[in-house]
């Protein structure tokens, strides 16, 4: 277990970066986290860290958005938090992205715990009183 912290904007793309390097070859990512704690703005840092040059936008009407980075690597982030029943998962093949060995960043997988890959990294979420983030990676 690691713990990240991040005190203000300002630090999130170092918090990135050492999130990178501490997930060494993951590759799907469990977001859980209230609304509005960060996950979206962390997936964002993530992909600049990584070389993405397409916008990053929360996926939360189309479930999953693809972003390619200057590499030519792959980043799909997911956002089931509209979905009702874990079988819309099955409907647009989540296998495909899973376990297609490009990361994925899934946010709100309380909804789809069930089929998410074994080795999935959990990622914790927690706003703290002062305003910063603590982000606790299993």
């Amino acid at each position: 277990m690691s713990v990240l912290k991040i005190n203000s904007l300002k630090e999130i793309n170092a918090v990135a970066k050492e999130f990178l390097s501490l997930v060494g070859s993951k590759r799907v990512f469990a977001l859980y986290g209230a609304m509005g704690v960060g996950k979206t703005t962390f997936v964002k840092a993530i992909c600049d860290e990584m070389g993405v040059e397409d916008t990053i936008n929360s996926p939360t009407f189309s479930i999953v958005n693809e972003y390619h980075t200057s590499k030519e690597d792959i980043i799909y982030h997911f956002d089931f938090y509209r979905i009702e029943d874990v079988k819309e998962a099955y409907d647009f093949g989540y296998e495909d992205y899973f376990y297609s060995n490009a990361m994925c960043f899934i946010e709100w997988p309380e909804k789809i715990e069930s089929i998410l890959p074994n080795d999935a990294v959990a990622v914790l979420f927690e706003e703290e009183s002062d305003g910063s983030r603590t982000i606790t990676i299993r």
